[in-house]
C-alpha cells in the first residue's frame, strides 16, 4: 500500500512537470503556433469546401462504382484534416476552444472525435450495445458529422472575412452575386431536372430564387424534380435572410469567434441594441423566421389535405415549399398553374387567407420583429416583478418606436385600400359570377401579393387597365425595410408623405409621433424615389428596345415585376430573349440589393469640404 502510494505520488509530480513543460512551450512557439493555426485554418476552410462539393457531386450526379471510391477518398481526406484540427486546436489553443466556444461546440468538435473510432478499434462482433454499435459505424453519422464540420467551418471562414472591414455594401452585393452563381449550377445538375435545363434559364431562376422575386422563363412544376425544389428551397431561404445572416449565425452561435467589426455590422443590420443582445437578437430572427414557416406549413396542409389528389408526402412537400415561398416573398409555386391551379380556385378559399397572412408576416419587417419582442419582454419583465412585490423601473414612454408606428399605420392603410379598391375596379370583371365571401377572398389576396410576393390567383393580363396601374402601384411600394419583400418600402413612401404635408402646411421641421423625422431620412428617401423612378424607365425602355414584338402592356409590367421583386408576370417571361433574361437578371439583383446601397459602396464615403459655401436657392414651384 505504501508502495502504491508513493508510485501515485511520483506520477503526479511527473504529469506537473509534464504539464509545466508543456505550458512553457507554448509560450516560447506562441508565433508559431499561430502561423500553424493559420496555416490549419486555410486548409480546413478549403477541406470544407471540397467536402460540400463532394455531398453536391454526389446527390446531384448519377456515379459508377469508381467514381463513388474516388468520392469516398476525398473525404475520407476531409475527414482526416478536421480531426487534425481539431486535435491542434484542444492542444495548443486550449483557451480559445474549449473556455471560449459554445456548448454545441464542443459536441461538434467530440463527434468528430469519434469518428475516428472505427480507425482505431475495428467493429466489434459482438458489441455490447447493438444500437450504439449501428449509430457510430453507419456511414450515415460520419456525413452528417463531416457535413456538419464543413458547414461551421465554411461559415467561420466567410465570417473572418467580413472581419477585413470589407465595405458592407459590397460585401452584401457579392454574397448574393456568389450564391446566384452556385445557384445556377446546382439547377444544371442532371438530378435537378427531369429533362435538362439552358444555362440561361438557370441562371434566370437562381437569381430570381436569391432575389426572392418569383419570375421564371419555365414551368418549375414540369422542370425540376423533387432534388431542383430542395435547392429552389434553400435558394430562396439564404436570399430572404442573407447570406452573411445564416454564416455569421454559425460562426457566433457555434463557436464565438467573429471579430468585433464583424458583430458591429451584424447590430446594425439587425437594429441590435448592444452587442451582448446580437446573439439573441439573431436566433429570435431565424427562430420566429422557422417557426412561421412551419406553422404556415402545417395550416396550408389542412386546407390542401384531399383537395389536389396528391399524397401525404407530395402534399406536405406543397405545404413546406409554400410556406417558406411566402413567408421570403418568392411567389415560386410548385403546383400546376400556380395558385391559379381550378381545384385552389374554386375551392373554400382558406388557402389564400392562410398565404396572405404569411406573406404579410415576412414583409413587415425585422426591425419591427425586434421591436415587438423587445415590447413583449418589457411588459412581461415589469408583470413578474409586480407579482414578486419587487421594484421596478420607470416605465418607458415610447416601448414601440417611431420607425415601428409609422410602418404600421401606412402597411395598414396600404392593404385596406388595395382590398378595397381591388374589389372596386374588378367586381364586374374579373370577379363578377361568384359570391361574396370569394370576392372578399381574391380582394385581399390580391391586395397583399402585389406587395412583393408575386403569387397570382387571378391572371394579371386579365385585369382592366386601371388595375394594373394600381398593381404597378402597389409593387412600386412593397414591404416594410429591412424585411423579405421588395419595393422602395413603406418607409419611405411614408418619409415622403409626411415631407409632402410639412411643406405644404409650412412646418419647418417634419415630424411624426411625437418625433422629428431626421433630415438624412428625408434625403435618403427622396434619393430612393428618384432611383427608383430612373432605373425603371431605364430597363422598361431597355425591355421595349429589345423585344418590340412583344406587348407594351406587358413589358412595362414585366419591367417593375423585376426591378421592385415581385414576381408576378402578365405571360411574356418564356417568350424573352436570352439578352432580356439577362437585363432582367441584373434588375432583380439591384432590386434586391437596393440601387443606392450598391452606388454608396462603390462610390465610397466623401466628406464635405471645411470651407463653409454660401447658400443659394434653385427655384421649384
Amino acid at each position: 500500500m505504501p508502495r502504491a502510494r508513493t508510485i501515485m505520488s511520483l506520477l503526479r509530480q511527473r504529469l506537473r512537470v509534464l504539464n509545466a513543460d508543456f505550458i512553457r512551450f507554448n509560450h516560447r512557439s506562441i508565433a508559431a503556433i499561430r502561423v500553424v493555426g493559420t496555416v490549419l485554418a486555410v486548409v480546413g476552410f478549403v477541406a470544407s469546401v471540397a467536402c460540400i462539393s463532394c455531398f453536391i457531386i454526389h446527390t446531384g450526379y448519377r456515379h459508377s462504382t469508381d467514381e463513388l471510391v474516388q468520392i469516398n477518398r476525398v473525404l475520407r481526406w476531409v475527414q482526416g484534416v478536421f480531426i487534425v484540427c481539431v486535435i491542434y486546436d484542444i492542444l495548443f489553443r486550449f483557451h480559445t476552444t474549449v473556455r471560449r466556444a459554445r456548448p454545441l461546440m464542443h459536441l461538434l468538435n467530440g463527434a468528430m472525435l469519434l469518428t475516428l473510432l472505427p480507425w482505431v478499434y475495428p467493429r466489434p462482433e459482438h458489441p455490447w450495445f447493438a444500437w450504439l454499435d449501428t449509430f457510430l459505424y453507419s456511414p450515415a453519422f460520419l456525413n452528417s458529422v463531416l457535413a456538419a464540420y464543413a458547414l461551421l467551418t465554411f461559415s467561420s471562414g466567410v465570417a473572418n472575412l467580413v472581419g477585413k472591414r470589407t465595405n458592407p455594401s459590397l460585401l452584401l452585393s457579392g454574397s448574393f452575386l456568389v450564391l446566384i452563381f452556385i445557384g445556377s449550377l446546382l439547377l444544371m445538375l442532371p438530378n435537378a431536372t427531369y429533362g435538362g435545363i439552358r444555362y440561361a434559364d438557370a441562371l434566370f431562376v437562381s437569381t430570381s430564387a436569391v432575389c426572392i422575386t418569383g419570375l421564371t422563363p419555365v414551368d418549375i412544376y414540369a422542370t425540376f424534380t423533387p432534388m431542383g425544389v430542395v435547392i429552389l428551397a434553400v435558394l430562396v431561404q439564404l436570399g430572404a435572410l442573407g447570406v452573411m445572416t445564416f454564416t455569421s449565425f454559425f460562426a457566433l452561435f457555434f463557436s464565438g469567434n467573429a471579430s468585433i467589426y464583424n458583430q458591429l455590422l451584424l447590430r446594425d443590420m439587425f437594429y441590435s441594441r448592444t452587442m451582448s443582445a446580437l446573439v439573441p437578437t439573431l436566433l429570435y430572427i431565424l427562430v420566429f423566421t422557422i417557426a412561421v414557416e412551419l406553422v404556415g406549413a402545417a395550416m396550408i396542409f389542412l386546407t390542401i389535405h384531399g383537395q389536389l389528389g396528391l399524397t401525404i408526402n407530395g402534399e406536405i412537400g406543397v405545404a413546406l415549399f409554400h410556406s417558406l415561398s411566402a413567408f421570403c416573398n418568392a411567389g415560386f409555386s410548385t403546383l400546376p398553374q400556380g395558385l391559379s391551379n381550378p381545384l385552389l380556385l374554386e375551392g373554400n378559399q382558406s388557402i389564400y387567407w392562410v398565404m396572405s397572412v404569411i406573406i404579410l408576416a415576412g414583409a413587415i419587417g425585422f426591425p419591427i420583429l425586434v421591436n415587438f419582442r423587445d415590447a413583449l419582454t418589457d411588459r412581461f419583465t415589469r408583470f413578474w416583478h409586480r407579482l414578486r412585490h419587487r421594484e421596478m423601473e420607470p416605465r418607458r414612454i415610447h416601448v414601440y418606436n417611431m420607425n415601428t408606428k409609422i410602418v404600421l399605420v401606412t402597411f395598414s392603410a396600404l392593404f385596406v385600400a388595395g382590398a378595397l379598391l381591388f374589389w372596386i375596379l374588378e367586381r364586374d370583371h374579373t370577379l363578377a359570377g361568384h359570391s361574396a365571401w370569394w370576392q372578399f377572398s381574391q380582394s385581399v389576396f390580391n391586395s397583399v401579393t402585389p406587395r412583393s410576393a408575386g403569387f397570382s390567383s387571378i391572371n394579371p393580363a386579365s385585369f382592366l387597365n386601371i388595375t394594373v396601374v394600381m398593381v404597378l402601384f402597389l409593387m412600386w411600394v412593397g414591404g416594410a425595410a429591412q424585411s423579405t419583400a421588395g419595393g422602395v418600402k413603406v418607409n419611405t413612401l411614408a418619409a415622403i408623405m409626411l415631407n409632402l404635408r410639412a411643406i405644404v402646411t409650412g412646418r419647418e421641421r417634419v415630424t411624426a409621433f411625437r418625433r422629428t423625422v431626421s433630415v438624412w431620412s428625408i434625403r435618403r428617401a427622396n434619393a430612393v424615389v428618384a432611383l427608383s423612378i430612373l432605373s425603371y424607365l431605364f430597363y422598361a425602355m431597355a425591355l421595349l428596345w429589345l423585344e418590340p414584338e412583344l406587348d407594351t402592356r406587358a413589358l412595362l409590367f414585366e419591367a417593375s415585376s423585376a426591378l421592385f421583386t415581385v414576381g408576378s408576370s402578365l405571360g411574356v417571361t418564356p417568350e424573352l430573349s436570352d439578352a432580356s433574361e439577362f437585363l432582367l437578371c441584373t434588375a432583380m439583383f439591384l432590386g434586391r440589393v437596393g440601387i443606392i446601397s450598391l452606388l454608396t459602396g462603390l462610390a465610397g464615403r466623401h466628406h464635405d469640404p471645411q470651407v463653409q459655401l454660401p447658400s443659394d436657392n434653385i427655384i421649384i414651384n
